[in-house]
């Protein structure tokens, strides 16, 4: 018998997006030969690092870059490839007839082909003494808790999830957050407390944030103009620095071990 399902394929939800006022200010360049939207810390250089696995609408859509800048403003360096690769669901949403389905197990397998030599690269380009951690939205969610079974990553958040099974919190060595919306039909009530029944067997390091009155992707595709959904996105996004601000410093202290 496989796996139980937890948080399912993206749905209609997760192909709505309010796109939010800005001006991104960091840079898009090649890393592993993919486009990478880059933020950098605005008070020089940092050891911290964000890899930022985004939903459906992409790394390069502006709703991603703001919030990578938001973390970039408060220390980190913020690395989101592009692994759709200029062919995210922003470019078909206006499109009838269009073959969304196909579209998502395409990209799925796309993307398990450029994250290994990205992330070797990343780390040849940046350091492996680095603070690494990674966070991941609706389609973004997998490579966060693939990435937090490993040694070199210090903690993973993710944002309303899809496709996670129950062995996708089998395993776990880092500490996760976890920031959820109350009506999520993708990773609804259920999941969500058997997740954390996982993470308690294993006795894993976790956080988690639950959002009343806001729907799968209120952390990075909700109504500003409606002040419950501006404050869990904003609240969301301050979660998450908070989260890896702690083990990034905690790391330091303790000489590289998480507490």
């Amino acid at each position: 018998m496989g796996s139980a399902t937890l948080a399912g394929p993206p749905g209609d939800c997760c192909f709505k997006a309010v796109r939010h006022e800005g001006e991104p200010r960091g840079s898009i360049e090649k890393i592993a030969d993919v486009e990478t939207y880059i933020a950098r810390p605005s008070r020089g250089e940092s050891d911290k690092i964000i890899l930022f696995f985004a939903d459906v609408y992409g790394a390069l859509f502006v709703n991603s870059k703001l919030i990578m800048d938001y973390w970039a403003d408060n220390g980190f360096l913020v690395l989101g490839l592009d692994y759709f690769e200029r062919d995210s669901f922003a470019y078909h949403k206006d499109n009838p007839g269009w073959d969304r389905q196909g579209w998502i197990k395409q990209k799925r397998e796309t993307a398990a082909v450029l994250l290994p030599p990205w992330i070797e690269a990343v780390r040849t380009q940046y350091g492996t003494d680095k603070k690494y951690t990674c966070v991941g939205y609706c389609f973004g969610a997998p490579y966060v808790m693939e990435y937090i079974k490993t040694e070199w990553i210090l903690a993973g958040a993710f944002a309303h999830p899809a496709f996670l099974n129950e062995d996708d919190f089998k395993g776990v060595k880092q500490p996760l957050l976890m920031s959820c919306a109350e009506v999520d039909h993708t990773f609804p009530v259920e999941s969500r407390r058997k997740a954390e029944d996982l993470l308690v067997e294993q006795k894993a390091k976790y956080y988690i944030q639950v959002f009343s009155s806001v729907e799968h992707g209120f952390a990075l595709r909700g109504d500003m103009s409606a002040p419950i959904q501006r404050w869990a996105k904003e609240e969301s996004a301050r979660g998450i620095l908070n989260w890896f601000n702690h083990f990034c410093d905690l790391s330091q202290r303790s000489g590289g071990t998480t507490l």
